[in-house]
């Protein structure tokens, strides 16, 4: 029963993931079972609720806004979530760090007391690196802006301690062991630059939007393929 329950489980995941049908074949493949055991299991989802829609020879999908917690977590997926989670809440990134405890903590409160000991018991705890507690304050502007798409306005100092005020879009935000880096867009240079966050003296969020949506810059930064140094 308990490998049927997993695979149910799987099948919706599966179906979540895809945005056209998929057909029987192709799920009895991801799951490793026959084409007529898959037939069953979804037979089983929509007896039990799901908003499955298709049929044999057709293919299947998933009504649209049909949301399913994620808590039936493989080790593997529980160990990654804890690991991350805790890595992020060690970072010295005020309300970031909050946030990664709390969401590890409703996790644990939403899930049945087997996953909750599973979580206390991972075992996987990162390493606490050097990071500047002042920084913290800037790190979140920048995620505001990054959120909100305004030009984000900086006073940076390059390897050789030329300071500068920039304009710049920032596209995303790099956390490194020892240092964090913003990948943007800056209108200085009319280029991609990057920024390490411990030379930025200063940042304020202005009130220019971006000129391209973020979703656009990452791609395009992107295909730079490489962190180019700001100078």
């Amino acid at each position: 029963m308990a490998d049927k329950t997993g695979r149910l489980f799987a099948i919706i995941d599966s179906l979540r993931r895809r945005r056209r049908p998929v057909t029987a074949e192709m799920l009895a493949e991801e799951q490793g079972v026959s084409v007529r055991t898959l037939y069953r299991d979804i037979q089983a989802l929509i007896a039990l609720g799901a908003p499955i829609e298709g049929a044999a020879g057709v293919g299947y999908m998933l009504r649209p806004g049909f949301f399913l917690p994620p808590l039936m977590f493989t080790a593997e997926e529980l160990e990654a979530l804890v690991l991350g989670a805790r890595w992020v809440e060690g970072r010295q990134d005020g309300s970031l760090s909050r946030a990664a405890g709390l969401a590890l903590a409703k996790i644990a409160a939403a899930s049945p007391d087997e996953l909750k000991q599973r979580i206390d018991e991972a075992g996987l705890w990162p390493v606490s690196s050097r990071w500047r507690e002042s920084d913290a304050p800037l790190l979140a502007t920048v995620r505001a802006a990054m959120r909100s798409e305004r030009t984000l306005h900086i006073d940076y100092a390059d390897e050789q301690g030329r300071t500068s005020e920039r304009a710049i879009w920032p596209a995303a935000l790099a956390y490194f062991e020892e240092k964090q880096v913003i990948a943007a867009w800056c209108l200085l240079r009319q280029d991609f630059r990057s920024f390490r966050i411990d030379r930025i003296a200063a940042a304020r969020i202005g009130d220019e939007g971006f000129g391209r949506r973020r979703a656009v810059l990452m791609a395009d930064w992107w295909r730079q393929k490489g962190w180019d140094d700001a100078s």
